[in-house]
């Protein structure tokens, strides 16, 4: 049985832990669609469980640096160096 990673609510505050929302050792699946620092930005990425992603932007930052994971909708990780990418629905 796959299933994708839970999100916590939005709107939890600065404290919230930015790992939290970083796709974890995604594998490379799609055409490079363009670069991003000296990194190539992929259509899709899979995890290790088998789900898809789609690239969807690059993510935004606060003040501080951090990444502005509350500016992430439901079903959208970040992938270093930056990168948002989103679940695609399962068919």
């Amino acid at each position: 049985m796959q299933f994708a990673p839970f999100r916590m609510a939005p709107r939890l505050g600065q404290n919230i832990p930015t790992k939290y929302f970083i796709l974890a050792d995604p594998k490379d699946k799609g055409a490079v669609i363009g670069r991003l620092a000296d990194h190539p930005i992929r259509e899709t990425v899979v995890d290790g469980h088998g789900c898809s992603y789609r690239y969807v932007g690059v993510a935004t930052r606060n003040p501080d640096g951090r990444y502005d994971v509350e500016a992430l909708r439901p079903g959208e990780w970040i992938v270093q160096p930056g990168l948002v990418y989103a679940l695609e629905a399962k068919r």
